[in-house]
Protein backbone atom coordinates (compact mmCIF):
# COMPACT_ATOMS: atom_id res chain seq x y z
CA UNK A 1 0.00 0.00 0.00
CA UNK A 2 1.48 3.21 -1.04
CA UNK A 3 1.60 6.36 1.62
CA UNK A 4 -1.24 8.09 -0.35
CA UNK A 5 -3.24 5.45 -0.07
CA UNK A 6 -2.84 5.09 4.04
CA UNK A 7 -3.30 8.80 4.11
CA UNK A 8 -6.80 8.50 2.05
CA UNK A 9 -7.82 5.16 4.43
CA UNK A 10 -6.86 6.85 7.41
CA UNK A 11 -9.01 10.17 6.23
CA UNK A 12 -12.26 7.63 5.39
CA UNK A 13 -11.59 6.30 9.02
CA UNK A 14 -11.37 9.96 10.58
CA UNK A 15 -14.69 10.96 8.72
CA UNK A 16 -16.27 7.60 10.38
CA UNK A 17 -14.75 7.94 13.65
CA UNK A 18 -14.48 10.99 15.83
CA UNK A 19 -10.75 10.32 16.62
CA UNK A 20 -7.86 7.98 16.28
CA UNK A 21 -4.83 6.81 18.37
CA UNK A 22 -1.52 6.19 16.11
CA UNK A 23 -0.85 2.84 17.28
CA UNK A 24 -4.41 1.93 16.27
CA UNK A 25 -4.37 3.00 12.71
CA UNK A 26 -0.58 1.49 13.08
CA UNK A 27 -2.36 -1.74 13.80
CA UNK A 28 -5.36 -1.87 11.03
CA UNK A 29 -3.10 -0.97 8.54
CA UNK A 30 -0.02 -3.27 9.42
CA UNK A 31 2.86 -0.68 9.34
CA UNK A 32 4.85 1.11 11.89
CA UNK A 33 3.93 4.05 13.94
CA UNK A 34 6.63 5.64 12.33
CA UNK A 35 5.62 5.27 9.16
CA UNK A 36 2.04 6.34 10.25
CA UNK A 37 3.61 9.06 11.91
CA UNK A 38 5.37 10.35 8.27
CA UNK A 39 1.89 9.62 6.71
CA UNK A 40 0.33 12.07 8.49
CA UNK A 41 2.59 14.71 8.40
CA UNK A 42 1.29 16.12 4.91
CA UNK A 43 -2.34 15.70 6.92
CA UNK A 44 -1.10 17.71 9.39
CA UNK A 45 1.12 20.30 7.18
CA UNK A 46 -2.26 20.41 5.08
CA UNK A 47 -4.51 21.18 7.98
CA UNK A 48 -7.04 18.40 7.06
CA UNK A 49 -6.28 16.85 10.64
CA UNK A 50 -4.71 18.12 13.71
CA UNK A 51 -3.25 15.97 17.11
CA UNK A 52 -5.37 15.92 20.03
CA UNK A 53 -4.70 13.94 23.36
CA UNK A 54 -6.79 11.64 22.45
CA UNK A 55 -4.58 11.04 18.67
CA UNK A 56 -5.67 12.82 15.56
CA UNK A 57 -9.18 14.20 14.34
CA UNK A 58 -10.41 15.83 11.11
CA UNK A 59 -9.93 19.46 11.30
CA UNK A 60 -13.97 20.73 10.77
CA UNK A 61 -14.43 21.28 7.12
CA UNK A 62 -15.24 25.11 7.02
CA UNK A 63 -11.21 25.30 8.41
CA UNK A 64 -10.01 22.99 5.62
CA UNK A 65 -8.16 24.54 2.49
CA UNK A 66 -10.67 24.54 -0.03
CA UNK A 67 -8.23 25.42 -2.41
CA UNK A 68 -6.32 21.93 -2.44
CA UNK A 69 -7.10 18.75 -3.84
CA UNK A 70 -9.08 16.69 -1.53
CA UNK A 71 -7.44 13.80 -3.53
CA UNK A 72 -3.79 14.32 -4.69
CA UNK A 73 -3.44 17.66 -2.36
CA UNK A 74 -2.70 19.43 -5.17
CA UNK A 75 -3.96 23.46 -5.60
CA UNK A 76 -6.62 23.64 -6.83
CA UNK A 77 -7.03 27.23 -9.55
CA UNK A 78 -7.58 25.91 -12.69
CA UNK A 79 -10.98 25.06 -15.03
CA UNK A 80 -10.41 21.44 -14.63
CA UNK A 81 -11.17 21.69 -11.15
CA UNK A 82 -14.23 19.33 -10.18
CA UNK A 83 -16.05 19.91 -7.21
CA UNK A 84 -17.99 16.43 -5.46
CA UNK A 85 -21.44 17.86 -3.21
CA UNK A 86 -21.71 15.04 -0.51
CA UNK A 87 -24.48 14.30 1.66
CA UNK A 88 -22.99 15.40 4.88
CA UNK A 89 -23.28 18.83 2.82
CA UNK A 90 -19.43 19.07 2.62
CA UNK A 91 -18.17 20.39 -0.94
CA UNK A 92 -15.27 18.62 -1.97
CA UNK A 93 -12.69 19.98 -4.67
CA UNK A 94 -10.40 18.14 -6.74
CA UNK A 95 -7.71 19.56 -9.19
CA UNK A 96 -8.77 17.44 -12.07
CA UNK A 97 -11.35 15.05 -13.46
CA UNK A 98 -8.44 12.18 -13.20
CA UNK A 99 -8.55 12.89 -8.97
CA UNK A 100 -12.52 13.72 -9.01
CA UNK A 101 -12.93 10.03 -10.09
CA UNK A 102 -11.10 7.98 -8.23
CA UNK A 103 -12.40 10.35 -4.72
CA UNK A 104 -15.71 9.24 -5.82
CA UNK A 105 -14.74 5.85 -6.38
CA UNK A 106 -13.55 6.12 -2.64
CA UNK A 107 -16.56 7.44 -1.24
CA UNK A 108 -19.39 7.54 -4.35
CA UNK A 109 -22.03 6.24 -1.43
CA UNK A 110 -21.91 10.14 -0.06
CA UNK A 111 -21.30 11.42 -3.41
CA UNK A 112 -24.62 13.10 -4.33
CA UNK A 113 -23.15 15.43 -6.98
CA UNK A 114 -20.50 15.74 -8.92
CA UNK A 115 -19.88 18.89 -11.08
CA UNK A 116 -16.97 19.40 -13.65
CA UNK A 117 -16.71 21.83 -16.72
CA UNK A 118 -16.88 20.60 -20.08
CA UNK A 119 -12.83 20.88 -21.14
CA UNK A 120 -14.31 22.74 -24.79
CA UNK A 121 -16.95 24.93 -23.95
CA UNK A 122 -15.85 25.82 -20.29
CA UNK A 123 -19.66 25.24 -19.41
CA UNK A 124 -20.62 23.23 -16.18
CA UNK A 125 -22.05 19.31 -16.68
CA UNK A 126 -22.53 16.97 -14.19
CA UNK A 127 -19.93 14.54 -14.61
CA UNK A 128 -22.30 11.29 -14.35
CA UNK A 129 -23.68 12.43 -17.55
CA UNK A 130 -20.22 13.73 -19.45
CA UNK A 131 -18.08 11.50 -21.45
CA UNK A 132 -14.09 11.58 -20.39
CA UNK A 133 -10.81 11.19 -23.01
CA UNK A 134 -8.28 9.66 -21.52
CA UNK A 135 -4.75 9.55 -23.33
CA UNK A 136 -4.93 12.49 -25.74
CA UNK A 137 -1.84 13.72 -27.11
CA UNK A 138 -1.88 16.96 -25.09
CA UNK A 139 0.19 18.06 -22.02
CA UNK A 140 -1.77 20.19 -19.40
CA UNK A 141 0.43 19.27 -16.80
CA UNK A 142 -1.78 18.17 -14.66
CA UNK A 143 -2.60 14.12 -13.05
CA UNK A 144 -1.88 11.27 -15.02
CA UNK A 145 -3.32 9.81 -17.12
CA UNK A 146 -5.86 13.17 -17.60
CA UNK A 147 -9.27 12.57 -17.75
CA UNK A 148 -10.60 15.36 -19.85
CA UNK A 149 -14.55 16.12 -19.51
CA UNK A 150 -16.35 16.54 -22.65
CA UNK A 151 -20.69 17.03 -22.25
CA UNK A 152 -21.04 15.13 -26.12
CA UNK A 153 -19.84 12.05 -27.24
CA UNK A 154 -19.56 14.03 -30.26
CA UNK A 155 -17.57 16.88 -29.67
CA UNK A 156 -15.27 13.99 -27.62
CA UNK A 157 -14.78 12.51 -30.90
CA UNK A 158 -14.14 15.74 -32.86
CA UNK A 159 -11.26 16.27 -30.09
CA UNK A 160 -10.12 12.63 -29.85
CA UNK A 161 -9.69 13.44 -34.06
CA UNK A 162 -6.76 15.75 -33.67
CA UNK A 163 -5.62 14.52 -29.91
CA UNK A 164 -6.07 11.09 -30.27
CA UNK A 165 -6.90 9.11 -27.04
CA UNK A 166 -9.63 6.44 -26.06
CA UNK A 167 -13.20 8.49 -25.06
CA UNK A 168 -15.04 6.35 -21.68
CA UNK A 169 -18.35 7.13 -20.22
CA UNK A 170 -18.17 7.89 -16.16
CA UNK A 171 -18.00 4.62 -14.89
CA UNK A 172 -15.61 3.52 -17.44
CA UNK A 173 -13.39 6.14 -17.41
CA UNK A 174 -12.93 5.04 -13.54
CA UNK A 175 -12.04 1.52 -14.34
CA UNK A 176 -9.89 3.10 -16.72
CA UNK A 177 -7.61 5.15 -14.64
CA UNK A 178 -7.84 2.73 -11.49
CA UNK A 179 -6.20 -0.06 -14.39
CA UNK A 180 -3.64 2.27 -15.79
CA UNK A 181 -2.31 3.33 -12.12
CA UNK A 182 -2.22 -0.30 -10.83
CA UNK A 183 0.92 0.24 -9.01
CA UNK A 184 1.51 3.81 -9.31
CA UNK A 185 0.42 7.28 -8.23
CA UNK A 186 -0.31 10.27 -10.41
CA UNK A 187 2.54 13.09 -11.31
CA UNK A 188 1.61 15.09 -8.10
CA UNK A 189 1.36 12.31 -5.31
CA UNK A 190 4.08 11.64 -3.00
CA UNK A 191 5.00 8.14 -2.81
Amino acid sequence: MLPIERRQQILLWLEQEECLRISEISKRLEFSEITIYRDIKPLLDQQKISKTSKGIRLVPQQQMLYNHCSYCHKACHSRLSVQLMKSNQQVEQTCCAHCALLRYQNCREDVLQIICRDFLTDTTINAKMACFLLHADINLHCCQPQALPFESVHQAKQFQSGFGGVIYDFEGAIQAIQTDMTGSACCHKET
